[in-house]
């Protein structure tokens, strides 16, 4: 391996003890081997930590770094600080991957010299698997193609909701000097969505992409991650999440991601606002603070924008009604029904 290793792979961990060793023994097993590992121990408490010590001492790739706990994304941005690697990428330690991947991505990299790869990710839960699919054609895209091709149905693919490139980090390579432009414009507080504020301002700035055909990346979802975790913060995640969204992203320059964002943030919105609103039931002023979020302007323009008819689902076309108009006892009813 060279002095400086082809591709960095940081794994933010916080106790998540009894996934971490399937996850690092599939970094591991990769067939590729010009990489190193950064785990970033962020404040675990359940063992986790001596794990990640007990991994860097078996292999020499491996480097351990311990934090305070401060979050995902500040764990992502630490690993970046001391990454190496011509590329970057990002595995969560809860999830594993297929030993070909860095083999098939990194090749795609050197070959074609893409500031960025993607391949599919396959999202399991206890009962099945499902294979999530990007919407782009497999292969190289010039800037001029991803300008044609890509970005017109980067965030919202035209079904209701879609993405038309995932926002993950984790199943994409980036170059370095590319992601170290974009990833710490990422605010650490944010827990849902977070991902697309690093990945959308990435390719929009590209000047070249790669998109393979194969699901390498496997995503461990359950009904108790961080990502369902609904309370009254995430209202103001949400507000944060869609003024960052329109600070990093320059309409003037790409006038086609407008209604995509009110799209997504139409999306956001339907993703957060029952369980937020059903979890803080009987809390005082709380008809008050749903009228806020309905009003707040990027929210407000959203579902003036939405169209009912595109929306799946009668509960989610009621709650689109509720929100437009600002009807808390009418939404508070469909959350009961």
């Amino acid at each position: 391996m060279s002095t400086k290793p082809f591709l960095s792979v940081i794994v933010p961990v916080y106790n998540v003890k009894p996934y971490l060793a399937e996850c690092l023994d599939s970094i591991l097993a990769q067939t590729f081997t010009d990489f190193e590992v950064l785990l970033i121990d962020d404040g675990s408490t359940d063992g986790s930590s001596a794990l990640c010590d007990e991994y860097a001492g078996t292999d020499s790739r491996i480097r351990c770094f311990h934090k305070e706990n401060g979050g995902h994304m500040s764990a992502r941005q630490e690993g970046f600080r001391n990454a190496s690697g011509t590329y970057i990428a990002f595995v969560d330690s809860d999830d594993w991957i297929h030993p070909a991947m860095y083999e098939r991505m990194c090749a795609a990299a050197e070959e074609s010299g893409a500031d960025m790869v993607c391949c599919n990710y396959t999202a399991v839960t206890p009962e099945k698997q499902i294979e999530r699919r990007d919407v782009c054609r497999p292969g190289f895209y010039n800037r001029s193609e991803l300008e044609a091709q890509v970005y017109p149905t980067m965030l919202f693919s035209g079904a209701f909701f879609h993405f038309g490139v995932s926002p993950s980090l984790c199943n994409k390579l980036f170059r370095r000097t590319l992601l170290e432009k974009h990833l710490f414009h990422v605010p650490r507080i944010i827990k849902l969505g977070e991902d697309g504020l690093a990945v959308y301002p990435c390719l929009l700035d590209a000047s070249s992409a790669y998109v393979l055909p194969e699901s390498f990346y496997y995503y461990r979802s359950s009904s108790g991650s961080l990502t369902h975790t609904m309370d009254r913060g995430r209202l103001a995640e949400n507000r944060l999440l869609f003024d960052t969204y329109g600070k990093l992203i320059d309409l003037s320059v790409h006038p086609c991601m407008e209604k995509q964002l009110l799209s997504y943030y139409a999306y956001q919105c339907l993703l957060t606002f029952p369980p937020v609103f059903r979890a803080i039931q009987g809390e005082s002023g709380i008809k008050k603070a749903f009228r806020e979020e309905c009003f707040y302007p990027p929210v407000k323009r959203a579902f003036r924008t939405v169209r009912i008819s595109d929306v799946p689902g009668l509960h989610n076309k009621a709650y689109v009604l509720c929100i437009r108009h600002g009807l808390y006892g009418l939404f508070r009813f469909f959350l009961a029904h």
